[in-house]
């Protein structure tokens, strides 16, 4: 395993915990796997919590402290930096999304979080919640408008979407914000910034017509992958697995129409919302 890089632990409070892990870690004279496999984790899996690309879990924090001697350290920072504004089941995708430098996602039936505009997210908000206030709708909106942000970057990460035609074709929040949430994708394609294509309905059966897909590559460690459901996701690691939901992906290209094509019917669509076709 080559030599894990320099941390700087000031750049963010998960770098500041893996590098107090490696410290700890090498003081106590174990190596990245010696110290796994009482957690039952790989050596590449300590060294992710080291280089600050992995979430430190409870359930290892306290194991940790245990094996370290480190009287309760990881365990109550821990805690510290658990609170978050996404769901339990996301925390860790949305960090790692904004640390990720490049991403392919697919989705069945939804424009992706990143792509969303205030309208079209607070329609689906307001869907999942009924009873919530507008107060409440009105955070959860500001948040995923926050984590839209990583877009304003130019070139990182490099975002790659495969868009179901579902996706397009039903009418969230109705046909003026429909319109303006794929105008919105369109102009991040005519800025260079995503790239995009619409997996027709034409396309028949395909390799993901099980669910939600999403592949993160970066820069020092190794691809992972996200899948989610219903209030619930997980992060896969398992090297062999994540190569084989990256085929999924490249399937899903393959079948699906081109970059310029998709963006045509992206835009057709768009017009037909604005003009009230609602057959076009």
């Amino acid at each position: 395993m080559p030599n894990p890089k320099a941390l700087d632990p000031a750049s963010s409070p998960r770098a500041m915990i893996g590098a107090e892990l490696r410290h700890a870690r090498e003081r106590a004279g174990l190596s990245q796997s010696e110290l796994g496999e009482p957690l039952f984790v790989s050596g590449s899996f300590i060294g992710q919590l080291e280089s600050g690309t992995r979430r430190l879990q409870l359930e290892y924090a306290v194991q940790i402290d245990e094996i370290l001697g480190t009287k309760g350290f990881f365990e109550r920072n821990y805690r510290a930096l658990a609170r978050s504004k996404y769901p339990d089941h996301f925390v860790e995708a949305a960090e790692l999304e904004a640390a990720a430098t490049a991403i392919r996602h697919y989705l069945p039936l939804l424009i992706p979080g990143l792509l969303q505009t205030p309208a079209y997210a607070a329609a689906l908000f307001r869907t999942y919640r009924p009873m919530a206030s507008d107060a409440d709708i009105e955070e959860l909106v500001a948040t995923r408008m926050e984590r839209a942000r990583l877009l304003a970057d130019p070139t990182t990460p490099l975002l790659w979407v495969v868009l179901d035609e579902a996706a397009i074709r039903r009418p969230v929040g109705g046909a003026a914000a429909m319109a303006a949430a794929l105008r919105h994708t369109a102009d991040l394609v005519h800025r260079c910034r995503i790239i995009m294509q619409v997996l027709p309905f034409a396309a028949g059966a395909h390799a993901a017509m099980g669910g939600s897909l999403k592949l993160m590559e970066f820069a020092d460690a190794p691809p992972l992958c996200f899948i989610e459901g219903i209030d619930m996701g997980k992060l896969v690691d398992d090297p062999a697995t994540v190569a084989r939901h990256g085929l999924t992906f490249s399937l899903l290209q393959a079948a699906a129409l081109s970059p310029q094509a998709s963006l045509a019917l992206i835009e057709s669509v768009a017009h037909a919302y604005e003009h009230g076709d609602q057959h076009h």
